[in-house]
């Protein structure tokens, strides 16, 4: 099968190269899917890179453990285990995987479920990590309720236009911040208010917020703590991007969590944990026309090396997704 292989840290033209790899062998607990479509997030920028070195102690420190990237996927089910009872061959699905830049990849059973009826491949590859994060920053650590106002920096982002749709599934009063180009886009999803960050800085407004979901770490924890409402909380999301080698942006990740043991409004840096659970909650939200992925734009497999790039500028809008095509020889 053709598959973009990983066997060394540095930029994508440099380390990503389509090969002939064999394909997955399915086992007893898994799902083998043909993949049609994947998308890329600024995780996977970062595995590739190897920078910052603190992440190589997780992704392999002279080279990549896994040497076929991508996580987020939508395809057919090709083939099954054993023990897999959910799932059959043909099933349309998505979810995560390891391997997900190739024309097949494979998976335990929970890692799928059926994909929503009212996407695309494309757009259901689209969901994955980024939708992860922003449910559970709004859910679990924000905790949002109905009439509450909540700002969502980095708004026309991965995580950004999903948290600003689920935010307002919620009953949120959402105010998106973006730059200009991208004030229509942030809109049309749902934002009840946008900021033009070029034209106006959020921290020196009147308005305050009962929840901050920063998906950039462009302003001091302080500035943005100022803007909260007595019993606000700021989550920290950004920093994907910070050029520091050996921590990157670690160290405001490191800041916040200190400041969120003494600090009331200073909520704690998560991880995003990708889960059956919230894969159908987005499943739900997406076929109940709350959520619809937003695409930036699509390259063929061949050009993963030019589809990680893009994100990598920091200036997608939305989500980049690779499609996979097949032919009879794979």
């Amino acid at each position: 099968m053709k598959a973009i292989v990983q066997d060394k840290y540095g930029s994508p033209d440099d380390v990503l190269e389509l090969q002939d790899i064999d394909k997955p062998v399915v086992k007893d607990d898994e799902v083998l899917v043909r993949v049609h479509a994947a998308s890329v997030h600024i995780g996977d920028w970062v595995l590739m890179r190897g920078v910052p070195y603190i992440m190589l102690m997780a992704s392999g420190l002279s080279r990549p453990k896994n040497s076929v990237p991508g996580m987020d996927i939508a395809g057919h089910v090709e083939a099954v285990g054993n023990n897999v009872k959910q799932l059959q061959p043909g099933d349309e699905v998505f979810g995560w995987c390891k391997g997900g830049f190739a024309e097949y990849a494979c998976a335990g059973e929970d890692n799928f479920v059926p994909k929503p009826v009212n996407l695309t491949f494309e757009q259901a590859a689209a969901v994955g990590v980024s939708a992860f994060t922003a449910l559970q920053a709004l859910r679990d650590q924000g905790k949002v309720q109905p009439g509450q106002k909540v700002l969502i920096n980095g708004a026309s982002g991965g995580v950004g236009t999903f948290a600003v749709q689920i935010a307002k599934s919620f009953g949120a009063d959402v105010t998106g911040v973006c730059n200009t180009r991208n004030v229509d886009m942030v809109r049309s999803i749902g934002a009840d208010h946008v900021i033009d960050y070029t034209q106006e800085d959020f921290t020196k407004s009147e308005e305050r917020y009962d929840l901050i979901l920063d998906n950039v770490g462009n302003h001091s924890l302080s500035d943005c703590r100022r803007m909260l409402t007595p019993g606000g909380t700021l989550l920290p999301n950004g920093g994907g991007h910070s050029s520091g080698r050996w921590i990157g942006s670690m160290d405001s990740v490191i800041k916040a969590l200190v400041l969120s043991l003494f600090v009331r409004q200073q909520g704690r840096p998560f991880v995003s944990m990708p889960n059956k659970e919230d894969l159908v909650v987005l499943k739900e939200l997406i076929e109940a026309g709350r959520v619809t992925p937003v695409i930036d734009r699509t390259y063929p497999l061949s050009e993963t090396p030019e589809a990680m790039g893009h994100v990598g500028e920091g200036h997608a809008r939305g989500k980049v997704v690779i499609t996979v095509e097949h032919n009879n020889k794979t």
